[in-house]
């Protein structure tokens, strides 16, 4: 899958290059009725299939990914591991610092649900996607944050910090990260 999104990237690339810097130079220089050469509609057609092909192998990786993943609870069940934002565990001993642990993502919402955002934007409200979008961003990294730590043999996760940044347009990158400790029994 991810080689055809790549040749479709590419396919993609050429094409457009293809069509901007030959194709446009060549319909400005030629004043007749043009007749459309061959290398200019393989051009248009890789640039379109180009887009077609990476639309596609996207929409089969998420329809593979929602079948082969369990959804993620939406109610907050209780932590494997203990988590804390101090850096002490209150009437519990720190016996020994495992080390950094973290866990991140980057989740993106679609089209549809990025333009209902936008109409809230100029009308007010609560950007529910968005919400939405980052809180299923917070728990994926936690819990990938957490399944880090359970590795190490860690009982808490103390002085535990997010962080989240914009990658490129509607999507967020979160990132989960504490110290994995073990503490007295």
């Amino acid at each position: 899958m991810k080689i055809l999104r790549h040749i479709g990237s590419l396919a993609f690339v050429l094409g457009l290059f293809t069509a901007i810097f030959a194709g446009i130079p060549w319909y400005v220089i030629v004043e007749d009725d043009p007749v459309i050469p061959w290398w200019f509609r393989i051009a248009i057609f890789c640039l379109l299939g180009g887009i077609l092909l990476v639309l596609l192998t996207v929409a089969l990786e998420q329809m593979k990914n929602k079948t082969s993943q369990k959804e993620l609870p939406l109610d907050e069940s209780q932590p494997r591991i203990l988590l804390l934002n101090s850096t002490e565990v209150p009437g519990q001993k720190i016996t020994k610092i495992l080390g950094l642990v973290q866990g991140h993502t980057i989740f993106a919402i679609w089209l549809g649900k990025d333009l209902s955002a936008m109409v809230r934007l100029i009308l007010g409200g609560e950007l529910t996607e968005y919400t939405e979008m980052m809180g299923r961003a917070r728990k994926v990294a936690t819990n990938r944050m957490i399944s880090k730590a359970e590795k190490l043999g860690a009982d808490a996760i103390i002085n535990l910090r997010y962080m989240t940044t914009s990658v490129v347009g509607s999507a967020a990158e979160l990132l989960a990260y504490g110290t994995a400790v073990k503490l007295s029994g």
